[in-house]
């Protein structure tokens, strides 16, 4: 493992990104220019030569990442192991599925589980899946499936966990390429599913009987939720003409986020509007985060940034750029962890890439 430390350039404002959201008012309005630039921070390397990362999640100071090609990355004291998973149905690596998200249980010091979501074929279709997993001395072994039959496909298969504040599992699934399906409630594909950590639904879910909390979703790669318990997430925008459109959203129990009906500022009844969009820019948002002063700092892939949202002033700062597409965002202990995500065929990999970097400010 190599570690580094780099000097960060000052903050920037994001307003050549985000051009797009800029010049076209997006839902809550346009953003401001930036405060002038605060100190820099420092970036170090925590680990290198990550095999496409994708998830970040952590038990006490240890870091564990999910790699897409079916493996998991323990990170305690400086010491990186790469460790196995024995899942009872295999993994599929197809398009931009594999072994995808990934988050520790909240009382993982004495279970030792961790909930993850990896893609897999049956049926000649390629479908998605949540599991129950455990370490074990030997690697991981799966304990159980708490949600199958998830729509996959080439692109767009979500992937995101998270346990909100109301020790819920929430995940982000995808259309599957399949635009119409964000539109089915009768489908997981295109939603924000919520359920309980034994893979029950819910008896407050907003349709009963079903695992769908929100819906009309294309692409979200990012859930998280400020102090005050409000839901966030990350979403992609339409490819080709127009592109672009990527968006931030507020999410609340059975709304209809408009895709593939609406985009940007378009409106149609019973449809929500995102918060904020970027317009004719594509920066494909990922994995996001929210720090204690309600930030909000998104990992971006074609963005090549990690860029930082304050909601209240509606203001945009680039943090990070220089180390190409980023995948996951994590907050841990005031203390910002973001993973590069250049081995994932899509980006330009340097010699010791993937990387953990630590922020310190």
């Amino acid at each position: 493992m190599n570690i580094r430390s780099i000097a960060l350039p000052a903050l920037i404002a994001g307003a050549a990104l985000l051009a797009g959201a800029c010049s076209n008012s997006a839902s809550g309005g346009t953003a401001a220019s930036s405060p002038p630039a605060a100190a820099k921070p420092i970036v170090s390397v925590a680990a290198d030569q990550l095999h496409a990362p994708w998830a970040i999640t952590f038990s006490g100071d240890t870091v564990y990442i999910s790699e897409r090609e079916g493996t998991i990355v323990r990170i305690s004291g400086g010491e990186k192991v790469r460790q196995t998973i024995r899942l009872n149905k295999p993994l599929e690596v197809f398009g931009e599925g594999g072994f995808l998200g990934l988050v520790a249980a909240p009382d993982f010091a004495v279970s030792k589980t961790a909930y993850a979501y990896h893609t897999y074929k049956e049926a000649g279709k390629v479908q998605n899946r949540v599991v129950l997993l455990r370490e074990t001395p030997a690697g991981w072994q799966e304990v159980k499936a708490l949600l199958e039959g998830i729509p996959g496909g080439t692109i767009h298969d979500g992937g995101r966990l998270a346990i909100g504040p109301d020790r819920h599992l929430y995940v982000t699934t995808g259309d599957a390429g399949q635009d119409r399906l964000a539109q089915d409630r009768g489908s997981l594909a295109g939603k924000i599913l919520r359920m309980t950590l034994d893979g029950g639904v819910p008896a407050d879910n907003p349709f009963p009987g079903s695992y769908v909390y929100s819906y009309g979703h294309r692409n979200s790669q990012g859930i998280a939720w400020d102090k005050n318990g409000v839901m966030y997430s990350t979403e992609h925008g339409p490819s080709g003409n127009p592109g672009g459109h990527d968006e931030l959203n507020r999410i609340e129990a059975g709304n209809n986020y408009g895709w593939p009906d609406i985009i940007g500022d378009a409106q149609k009844t019973g449809m929500i509007k995102p918060l904020y969009h970027t317009g004719n820019t594509a920066i494909a948002p990922s994995g996001m985060a929210i720090d204690a002063q309600d930030n909000i700092w998104i990992a971006t892939l074609r963005g090549t940034k990690l860029i930082r949202y304050n909601t209240p002033s509606k203001q945009i700062d680039t943090v990070l750029e220089g180390e190409g597409r980023l995948r996951d965002v994590a907050i841990h202990k005031g203390v910002v962890y973001v993973i590069t995500n250049n081995t994932d065929g899509r980006g330009q990999p340097a010699a010791n890439d993937d990387r953990l970097l630590k922020l310190i400010q």
